[in-house]
């Protein structure tokens, strides 16, 4: 492994990270030398990870859709590692699935909660202490690419996803001036638990592979990839870019 993609003497959190998009990227930053801080809402799956990746993982119940979790989450990887350098936002939901003009208050609440609030509590969190070190790091939001474009059936969603990429243009902007580099992510159809109604049903599976050159649904494997580059010093001179990992599907 190239230096520049090592994450030697780095404190990194993930959130959701007991499956799928999240676990993913805690192996690949433990495999590339990061000390890791797993968080998600229920210990137990966290505790099985943390289990398979050893000393240099710790397992963390935080609940990204309430404020204090997220401030207690930070603070728990300093109280745990002596610091944090790199944050990774990928805890997500999407309780609704229809059209936009039918969805509850309830749902909109929810997601707009954990995707774009908690993004923002968290980082908000990373960087001030940051600042107070007068260390640099890094910040990486997993937004979609239904945030770059319209997404019928999945409008709430799509929203929060759009809020993200804001969110992190807005942050590079103001931080960069602090050594904290913020970027994202913008998975296209991933085989995880949360796209699961996606990547199952046949006639809308197909309807997104057609229109992706590689034709394939991603693993969250594939995701990580993007992750360690982002969260390294091999991307030292990107900030405020959204990396686009979808086979192709927005180009076509």
């Amino acid at each position: 492994m190239s230096a520049t993609f090592s994450l030697e003497d780095r404190v990194a959190i993930v959130t959701g990270a007991s499956r799928g998009i999240g676990a993913a990227i805690a192996r690949s930053f433990v495999r590339a030398g990061a000390k890791v801080v797993l968080a998600s809402r229920k210990i137990e799956s966290l505790q099985q990870l943390a289990q398979e990746l050893g000393p240099s993982a710790y397992p963390f119940a935080a609940h990204t859709g309430k404020e204090a979790d997220c401030i207690a989450l930070i603070g728990e990887a300093v109280r745990r590692f002596g610091k944090a350098d790199v944050l990774v936002n990928n805890a997500g939901t999407n309780p609704y699935f229809g059209p936009l003009l039918e969805v509850e208050n309830a749902a909109w609440d929810k997601t707009f909660q954990v995707n774009l609030k908690g993004y923002f509590w968290t980082a908000r969190e990373l960087a001030r202490r940051l600042v107070d070190r007068g260390a640099p790091g890094a910040i990486v939001n997993v937004a979609s690419v239904l945030g770059l474009k319209a997404s019928p059936l999945q409008g709430v969603y799509g929203m929060t996803k759009a809020g993200v990429i804001s969110l992190t243009r807005t942050l590079a902007a103001e931080l960069g001036g602090a050594r904290i580099r913020v970027n994202a992510i913008a998975p296209g159809l991933v085989d995880t638990r949360l796209a699961s109604a996606l990547v199952k049903d046949e006639s809308t599976s197909k309807v997104w592979l057609d229109r992706t050159p590689l034709g394939r649904v991603a693993q969250p494997d594939e995701i990580a990839g993007a992750a360690l580059y982002l969260a390294s010093d091999a991307s030292s001179y990107v900030t405020g870019e959204v990396l686009v990992v979808d086979g192709g599907t927005t180009m076509t």
